[in-house]
């Protein structure tokens, strides 16, 4: 499997992804600059966490107009799998790619701890190593992961099965208690209604080892592996 990711001014989990899929591909990934309007053909895209251009505007909004995004706009229309993680789930929003927006969280302050997470399908080639209704444990670090939609986005997404993850307690339970930011039906994570693009909030990558406090991140990456290789 060959991948690209993506490299923003600002960027902060670019190395940590790339060390991510180099960990269950043996390969290290591509590493695309922002003003790169063109790059080599992989069969994964990852835009990564951190804060492209400052977070100025708004989260993600100047990355998704860089020249690099259009490329990626492009390749998704085509098929081609693009994972934003964090940030990336903000720019690719900003993108158009993804539906919705992601706004401040809730209680105003930057979260950064970890956080269950509630899969929604096994029916992905982001989810396929999990099944429907598992609970994984990963971390979060974000001021702005508050996910919104309006009523007729949530009833499309909810009813297409786009739902990826889900915020919940360490015991599955969907409420306040275990939502970090405030988003709306607890959604830490969606699709595009092909489920070739996959936005989330939490930081898999940085759940791939035990020295770093758990696994449960790795079976995102090694789930795209089987399904792209």
């Amino acid at each position: 499997m060959k991948s690209a990711v993506l490299v923003f001014p600002g960027s902060n989990r670019e190395g940590d992804v790339a060390q991510a899929i180099e960990l269950v591909t043996g390969r290290r990934p591509a590493m695309v600059w922002h003003g790169d309007g063109d790059f080599e053909k992989v069969d994964l895209i990852v835009v990564p966490g951190g804060f492209s251009y400052g977070d100025y505007l708004r989260c993600g909004a100047m990355a998704a107009q860089s020249p690099v995004m259009a490329e990626v706009r492009k390749r998704a229309a085509q098929g081609v799998p693009v994972l934003g993680i964090c940030n990336g789930f903000q720019i690719v929003t900003e993108a158009g790619l993804l539906p919705g927006t992601l706004m401040r969280n809730s209680h105003l302050k930057f979260v950064c701890s970890d956080v269950h997470l509630k899969v929604e399908t096994s029916q992905s080639l982001f989810t396929n190593r999990y099944q429907a209704g598992q609970v994984i444990k990963v971390p979060v670090a974000h001021a702005e992961g508050n996910y919104f939609a309006d009523a007729d986005t949530l009833k499309r997404l909810e009813d297409r099965g786009q739902i990826a993850f889900r915020y919940c307690t360490p015991d599955g339970v969907i409420d306040a208690t275990g939502n970090p930011n405030g988003s709306i039906n607890n959604i830490a994570g969606i699709f595009n209604e092909t489920k070739t693009v996959l936005g989330l909030m939490p930081h898999p990558e940085n759940a791939v080892e035990p020295m770093f406090g758990g696994t449960d991140g790795k079976g995102l990456f090694e789930g795209m592996v089987e399904a792209l290789s």
